[in-house]
């Protein structure tokens, strides 16, 4: 994936996403329930509250709102900073009002969840570990420091301090447990999102390659007959003007001209056919296919083909689909990234499936990250010692998502293994597998066989090529 996509994935802060209308809304929704409940308490059940203080602080949260709704624009996104700072100023406000009606005593201080779980799911972890930890702090204090609350005949109305210990204890384990809670689940679906993205860009960008080497070889076949005519006929016009030189000249140039033209559509042509016919494509094609840009990387790609036991002698021809020559590519990159010397692929098949296995003769996948390889971007910091041995190697983390996602997109299951592994031996093989790492893509064939009566390619006329 280019670096500027990179850049742009990662580059993005999730607190960025939210709109301050959002935030807006919410807030009114607080001062609505804030108000209904000074209003109950004062007047169905005759509490004597600081009623000055309490519009007051209410107050604030309006003004707030109403300056937020006229000075910024509707579609407004907060940044950082401007996201920290409402989530701080709404912890506080709600602070303030628990002060003045009990504290911990009010059974309202549940509340105080809330901002730390926006603040977990939409800032970053600097953040959010400022507001658990005033959170924290303000907890305390309220358990201490508070204006009770009174009924209309002075009675002070108050639970036994183990019950304010309770709730202390609670609202602050609470606030840890939803804080890291939220934290990371907002966390692995805005890595998924981003991964996701990548993927479809991905495919998008071998589809446009795709497409475009479709556009030239159906140039150069319709061109073929045209260009054909003009180097006969200047070739003709040559031998006929030997007693008019200038003149030969012209059709000389034109003739040199001519086979000029077949060779740049030949060239351009080169990596892309796209007519009925070849939209399948034998399955050794395909793979050579995928393996082409990393064969000059220093590393030996062996590819080994034949029918698994009982199978059919004929090789299967496969749809070649772009998100399958894409999936294979990253694979083999993967495998050419960690390789010492070679890269082996094997392809077998029978009635019933086709696998293509990817093997290399390095160290292996980490035993501790076998079950996580496939999550999007789980690639770690490489030491000194690794950056010696693989200089090359940028990190496959999201490329191996991506080669996963769009293979498993096309009916195919993967499985990650090394040589050491049971699935690393081969069912007709007696040698051992190499030492390194291990991947097996598995499809049904009548999922991937282009001869399969789902699949089959419709003939007659090539279609025309929209762009």
């Amino acid at each position: 994936m280019p670096e500027a996509n990179s850049a742009l994935l990662h580059g993005q802060e999730r607190s960025n996403w939210i709109r301050l209308r959002t935030l807006i809304l919410l807030r009114w929704v607080a001062i609505a329930g804030q108000l209904a409940a000074i209003t109950v308490a004062q007047r169905m059940y005759s509490l004597q509250l600081e009623v000055g203080l309490c519009y007051l602080a209410i107050g604030v949260s309006v003004t707030g709102n109403l300056i937020a709704i006229f000075v910024f624009p509707e579609n407004k996104r907060l940044t950082e900073p401007e996201n920290f700072l409402m989530v701080l100023f709404d912890l506080l406000q709600l602070a303030f009002l628990l002060y003045l009606t009990g504290g911990l005593h009010n059974p309202f201080a549940m509340l105080l969840l809330g901002p730390v779980t926006i603040s977990a799911s939409v800032l970053g972890l600097r953040s959010t570990l400022i507001i658990g930890g005033t959170a924290i702090i303000l907890v305390t204090l309220l358990a201490n420091y508070h204006l009770p609350l009174r009924t209309d005949q002075g009675f002070i109305l108050r639970v036994p301090d183990i019950f304010v210990f309770g709730n202390w204890a609670a609202i602050t384990i609470a606030t840890v447990f939803m804080g890291a809670y939220s934290r990371r689940v907002s966390s692995e679906m805005h890595s998924m999102s981003e991964a996701l993205a990548a993927t479809q860009m991905a495919l998008a960008r071998e589809q446009k390659l795709t497409d475009l080497g479709g556009v030239v070889a159906a140039a150069a076949h319709e061109l073929g007959t045209p260009l054909a005519t003009i180097k006969l006929t200047s070739s003709e016009l040559i031998e006929e003007l030997d007693d008019r030189p200038d003149l030969r000249e012209d059709a000389a140039l034109i003739r040199e001209q001519a086979d000029r033209c077949r060779d740049i559509l030949r060239d351009m042509g080169r990596a892309g056919k796209d007519d009925l016919h070849l939209r399948q494509a034998p399955l050794i094609a395909v793979i050579n296919e995928a393996a082409e840009p990393h064969r000059d990387r220093g590393k030996i790609i062996l590819i080994e083909e034949g029918p698994a036991k009982g199978g059919r002698q004929q090789q299967p021809s496969i749809l070649r689909k772009p998100e399958v020559i894409h999936g294979l590519r990253n694979l083999i990159q993967n495998a050419v990234d960690f390789a010492r010397t070679t890269v082996w692929i094997e392809t077998r098949w029978d009635d019933e499936r086709i696998w293509i296995r990817i093997m290399d003769d390095g160290r292996g996948f980490p035993p501790y990250i076998l079950g996580r390889i496939g999550d999007p971007f789980m690639r770690r910091r490489r030491g000194e010692s690794e950056r010696l041995l693989r200089p090359e190697y940028e990190g496959m983390g999201l490329g191996l998502f991506i080669a996963k996602t769009l293979l498993e997109r096309s009916g195919a299951e993967l499985r990650f293994a090394n040589g050491s592994d049971g699935m690393a031996r081969d069912r007709d093989r007696k040698d051992s597998a190499p030492p390194g790492a291990i991947v097996e893509v598995v499809w049904r064939r009548k999922s991937i066989d282009a001869r399969a009566d789902e699949n089959a390619i419709p003939a007659g006329a090539n279609q025309p090529i929209s762009i």
